[in-house]
């Protein structure tokens, strides 16, 4: 009678298994199968690395929104300062004429800077243009006024408390007025050049 010889440990209960070399070859393989998508695993989780976003150090356009009293720095179409400013004693409308206490408004540039004015440094901008001396001609006024300018406090005010008054109330000849502090980051964010939208 013939019968096939199976070796007991190639079969376990009529089921065929490896001998004993080949699941040791079978598990170190499985083993580093798993370390290897492990590995892999982790990397796929990993998170980038975060990147710190810099501030603008400087602003690409300055507007001025009369009867909301702000001045904003703006750089590739965002926000980046906003101030409190104070305006002349008659603020609402363009200015036409000299003495008129207005701050004019439309398009302009910040087109040069005086460190040593009467107010503390101060940045002019280009008003008169030639549509405003025309307006102004157009209007019976001989001087459309001119010497426009964003600047601090005046320099005669060394008082504390008479400063805080002065952040409250529009005092200017129809100047743009803010705080020191607050034009000493104007002046370092802001070059010659820069153009100026002033609102109503």
């Amino acid at each position: 009678m013939h019968t096939d010889a199976k070796d007991p440990m190639t079969a376990i209960a009529g089921h065929p298994t490896r001998r004993p070399e080949h699941r040791g070859r079978a598990g170190q393989y499985l083993l580093a199968t798993l370390a290897v998508a492990g590995l892999l695993g982790l990397a796929g989780c990993g998170s980038p690395p975060k990147t710190t976003a810099v501030a603008p150090s400087h602003a690409d356009k300055v507007v001025v929104k009369k009867s909301q009293r702000k001045l904003e720095l703006h750089n590739n179409g965002r926000v980046i300062r906003e101030y409190r400013i104070a305006l002349g004693g008659s603020p609402d409308g363009h200015k036409f004429r000299e003495g008129d206490e207005r701050t004019p408004i439309g398009d302009y540039l910040l087109n040069w800077r005086n460190p040593n004015s009467n107010y503390y440094k101060s940045i002019h901008i280009s008003y008169p243009n030639e549509r405003d001396k025309l307006v102004s001609r157009s209007l019976g006024y001989s001087n459309p006024g001119g010497m426009i300018m964003i600047h601090g406090l005046p320099n005669y005010i060394q008082s504390e408390a008479l400063r805080r008054q002065y952040a409250n109330r529009d005092w200017t000849q129809g100047c743009i007025a803010v705080q020191n502090h607050e034009i000493d980051e104007i002046w370092s964010m802001v070059r010659d050049g820069t153009p100026i939208k002033i609102l109503p």
